[in-house]
């Protein structure tokens, strides 16, 4: 005698299943590209030598510290939108814009680098807000809004270390 397969309850959030995937598969970019930023900004606080070794120490420290906490809140929001979210290397490859940074690059093209991962972040949730917005899914939105806002202000903070 086989056991029955417990059908899941549908998903009735007011947002149809196409445009939650549709979402869902944005907020999975996010999520890749947030996870790849943590990666690239924890190495870098591993690695970063120089005369400013203490600020960016501490600084990007308390970076990803920040995006750790991120990419829960990301995940969540896919799973409560109904699907899968991604949570293996091979996945957040194929899905991130943010590409892995080879051997260990001096403390400016540290900065450099993270001011790029910290823009494509803002790009990246930038495009998955008009179909939030459309459909009225004001957790995403919400959600959305609060990571280009962090992003954008630790790019400029980064940049500004970049300025003589």
């Amino acid at each position: 005698m086989g056991k029955d397969k417990k059908k899941a309850p549908q998903i009735n959030l007011g947002i149809d299943e196409k445009d939650r995937k549709e979402i869902a598969e944005g907020l999975s970019r996010v999520l890749a590209d947030t996870y790849t930023l943590y990666l690239k900004t924890h190495n870098f606080h591993w690695n970063v030598t120089g005369p400013m070794f203490q600020t960016l120490h501490l600084m990007f420290e308390q970076q990803y510290n920040e995006l750790a906490l991120a990419v829960d809140g990301i995940a969540e929001r896919i799973r409560a939108l109904g699907f899968p979210a991604p949570g293996t290397y091979s996945e957040f490859s194929k899905l991130s814009s943010i590409r892995e940074t080879e051997g260990v690059p001096s403390a400016t093209e540290m900065i450099k680098l993270l001011v790029e991962g910290q823009e494509t972040v803002v790009r990246t949730a930038r495009s998955v807000f008009p179909i939030a917005d459309k459909v009225s899914d004001e957790p995403t939105a919400d959600l959305l809004t609060q990571r280009m806002q962090v992003h954008e202000k630790t790019a400029w903070m980064l940049r500004s270390l970049l300025e003589d």
